[in-house]
């Protein structure tokens, strides 16, 4: 969604704290376009184009999945910023560790990391901000996962799987985080 901004043009800005809306009115004049346009497009710079390529990072991201040696579930993570892939990840557990990640129960180990958590360390790790970028992760992100896309700058989630427990979406939601789910079996495109 385009927007632009016209001289003297007063705009309402709201914020959430503790679950109460609060707001403040802001006028932005001419000068202050390319600003919020440079910030805008930082976060979608593919503007019409953008969908097409919101699927193709997601089909990536499924692939870099097969990465994963986890029986039970197999997620995959890219961050990217701009028009550049900054991060990756996959879930699995930590460095230096077996490749193994359910016990003999086919229970998930509890020191397994998720996808989404091995991108955000892995950019942190490196010399690259997360900040104004986009997660592509093949399952919604859970509660623990959306701490750090919160935490790390992250401004947008793109996923293709729901999963069962919707807590951490949820927070995304509140903490106004762009959400897309995408489909590509049915060519599903939702923003949430």
């Amino acid at each position: 969604m385009d927007f632009f901004i016209n001289a003297d043009t007063t705009y309402i800005f709201y914020f959430y704290f503790n679950d109460e809306a609060l707001f403040k009115y802001v006028t932005l004049g001419a000068s202050e376009k390319g600003k919020i346009m440079a910030v805008k497009d930082s976060i979608k710079p593919y503007g019409e184009k953008q969908i097409a390529f919101d699927k193709r990072y997601l089909e990536m991201a499924l692939i870099w999945a097969r990465n994963s040696y986890c029986i039970r579930r197999q997620v995959g993570a890219l961050i990217v910023k701009g028009k550049m892939i900054i991060s990756d990840g996959y879930n699995g557990t930590p460095s230096g560790f077996e490749n193994v990640c359910e016990d003999e129960n086919n229970i998930t180990k509890p020191y397994v990391l998720h996808a989404e958590a091995n991108a955000i360390t892995k950019v942190a790790k490196s010399n690259n901000s997360s900040e104004d970028s986009t997660l592509y992760v093949t399952t919604s992100p859970c509660m623990e996962c959306a701490k750090l896309i919160i935490q790390s700058g992250i401004k947008r989630v793109v996923y293709c799987n729901r999963y069962r427990i919707t807590d951490g979406l949820n927070l995304l939601k509140r903490a106004g985080i762009e959400l897309v789910y995408i489909d590509p079996e049915n060519n599903i495109y939702e923003q949430e």
